[in-house]
């Protein structure tokens, strides 16, 4: 069956320049497509160019808006601090001392954490020059 039908299909006379011509219909295609394509991505392009000034100024906005928050909120924090100071010497005084005692009693803490640290070195030194002197 399909043996018939190409040889029905050999019988056919081609036409003189449908190479030629279907050729070309494929070139024009790929140019228009190509064509096509570029104007897509110069169209994005424009987008992109569009969209990135108005981003940026929001950026820009953004930024001066949390710097000056930022500089407004250490200002206050600034003020706070030394009214409080200045105002109660007494109540700062009991602050002073009892940051004073927290760093004691923390520094206190990791001393001892040092000399525990220092005495597991000291026995594991002694525990390793034991051992290399037991293999000479």
């Amino acid at each position: 069956m399909d043996q018939l039908n190409h040889d029905a299909l050999e019988q056919i006379p081609i036409p003189e320049g449908l190479t030629e011509r279907l050729s070309a219909k494929i070139d024009q295609w790929e140019q228009e497509e190509q064509l096509q394509l570029q104007q897509q991505h110069a169209q994005r392009r424009k987008l992109y160019v569009r969209m990135l000034r108005p981003a940026a100024i929001a950026a820009c906005m953004a930024l001066v808006f949390g710097v000056g928050y930022h500089q407004l909120s250490q200002e206050g924090y600034q003020n706070l601090a030394e009214q409080d100071t200045y105002q109660n010497p007494v109540k700062a005084q009991q602050e002073v001392q009892r940051a004073l005692t927290l760093l004691a009693v923390n520094l206190n803490r990791g001393m001892t954490q040092m000399e525990k640290a220092r005495s597991l070195s000291d026995k594991t030194e002694r525990t390793l020059n034991e051992q290399l002197n037991n293999l000479k």
